[in-house]
């Protein structure tokens, strides 16, 4: 059985003396300690001035709804007196939802313990942090282009003969990737079939890889992608405009010269 605190045992006798009950463990009614109610209503008298009227109220209403069972448990003499007097003076418990006994005294809105705190980034606005530095590198390279264009010279060739046809015939330096790759396979998959597969495979690189960090070392897949994509067009470029001669055949710059023109 569980035991009862002290203090509630001392606060319980005291209510019910005040009240005129029985007190569980003390002399009978007719015993020579009968007078103790009485003896102890200062005690009840200076408690009643410290309740509020209202709690004191409903305390009555309650010990005389107890009051027949409790003083049949007191005097029926059955039980032990420590039996007894732990089942009178109990408390009533309120017990909650699945057997606990613990009463909620308020209820915590979940968003005053939710972090609100802004977490801070490395964003930063477009304007003016952005396009004043976009601003300051388009006006770096054109006055490059301008400076360049300025001190280098670029002469054109003599003007196209349609009876002569140049060895070897080159296409511009960005196309050469695909006219490298038309000495390897069929025109529909040089020039369809392998270009689609990797402007495709371009396409589906930020739903394949969508890891929001914009450091290097946590974008490998990107990464490795793009500079696969990029070394592949790069030595077919190179290999057509160094490694190629006369009638498009395989040559070595070192020994039979570049035949491309800038």
């Amino acid at each position: 059985m569980t035991e009862v605190p002290e203090h509630l045992l001392r606060r319980s006798k005291e209510r019910r003396a005040a009240l005129g009950l029985p007190v569980p463990g003390g002399p009978e009614a007719g015993a020579p300690g009968a007078s103790a109610p009485a003896e102890a209503s200062p005690a009840a008298a200076g408690d009643s001035e410290k309740i509020p009227p209202h709690l004191l109220a409903r305390s009555q209403a309650q010990g005389e709804g107890q009051a027949q069972p409790a003083a049949a448990t007191a005097t029926a003499g059955a039980a032990p007196a420590g039996a007894a007097t732990a089942v009178a003076t109990a408390p009533p418990q309120a017990k909650g939802p699945e057997g606990h006994t613990q009463r909620l005294l308020t209820v915590v809105k979940a968003g005053s313990i939710q972090d609100v705190r802004a977490t801070p980034t490395d964003k930063v606005h477009v304007w003016p942090h952005l396009l004043i530095g976009e601003f300051v590198a388009c006006m770096a390279m054109s006055a490059f282009l301008l400076v360049f264009s300025a001190l280098v010279n670029a002469p054109l060739l003599a003007s196209a003969n349609y009876n002569f046809t140049p060895n070897p015939s080159k296409a511009p330096w960005y196309f050469l990737g695909l006219q490298e790759l038309l000495t390897m396979f069929h025109p529909m998959v040089a020039g369809v079939t392998i270009p689609g597969i990797g402007i495709f495979a371009l396409m589906l690189a930020p739903f394949s890889d969508r890891n929001p960090s914009i450091k290097p070392e946590d974008r490998k897949f990107a990464i490795a992608l793009f500079t696969l994509f990029i070394m592949f067009w790069a030595v077919l470029v190179i290999i057509g405009c160094f490694f190629r001669g006369p009638g498009f055949n395989f040559t070595f710059p070192w020994r039979d010269g570049v035949f491309f023109d800038l």
